[in-house]
């Protein structure tokens, strides 16, 4: 666990069988919001952890950038040791969440729309996930100018508390089929995410990256 960025905590796991690290991240302001909940078993480390931060606090949002096991695997766990606690993602992954039983609400957020709070503005941007080119979420983190890339920006190894210099504009030039496998959803997602200007980017795995 480590401050990796402002106020943005850090929590990771590295799998040396496959030699990939999974983060999860908590921005710890008076209305925290995690993102991402890692697997099951990476959510019941996870949970003590956050109750020792958090202390008498409520966990405002969990959310989930699209349905895998890594980012949405350990929801239900969470939500039983912090109840108050709302999923925030795509129509898409509601209907996945809701129809396997993970969770019973969420608030859902179509690309373009905003989140905005007292301690922070979120910004969602549509994210054709992998393989079954689901659609997911990516947000950016206006005030900080933090962008949570799930796993369009990856990278293998070791790397808790690891951060690279990089350029915004290479970094989404090499997003790869493996990313998105639909060349023209590619390239309409690339188109829009160069008109961002983030400060960071917070991945979902390998270093997080000083852009």
């Amino acid at each position: 666990m480590s401050m990796i960025y402002q106020d943005l905590l850090q929590f990771s796991t590295y799998i040396p069988p496959i030699n990939l690290t999974f983060h999860q991240y908590l921005l710890f302001t008076s209305e925290p919001i995690l993102f991402h909940t890692g697997n099951v078993q990476q959510a019941t480390q996870l949970v003590p952890k956050l109750k020792t931060i958090l202390g008498d606090n409520n966990l405002n949002y969990i959310f989930v950038s699209h349905f895998e096991a890594d980012e949405c695997g350990g929801l239900s766990y969470l939500l039983e040791h912090f109840p108050k606690a709302i999923a925030i993602c795509s129509e898409v992954t509601a209907r996945q969440l809701t129809g396997f039983g993970l969770t019973k609400e969420c608030i859902t957020k179509k690309p373009g729309e905003k989140l905005t709070t007292e301690n922070y503005e979120l910004e969602f941007f549509c994210y054709p996930s992998e393989i079954h080119l689901w659609e997911g979420l990516l947000v950016l983190e206006k005030r900080r100018g933090i962008f949570f890339s799930s796993d369009l920006m990856f990278r293998f190894g070791e790397a808790s508390d690891a951060v690279l210099e990089s350029n915004w504009k290479t970094e989404i030039d090499d997003i790869s089929k493996e990313q998105v496998p639909d060349q023209e959803r590619c390239m309409k997602l690339q188109q829009t995410l160069k008109q961002l200007n983030p400060n960071f980017v917070a991945t979902g795995h390998g270093p997080c990256l000083k852009v």
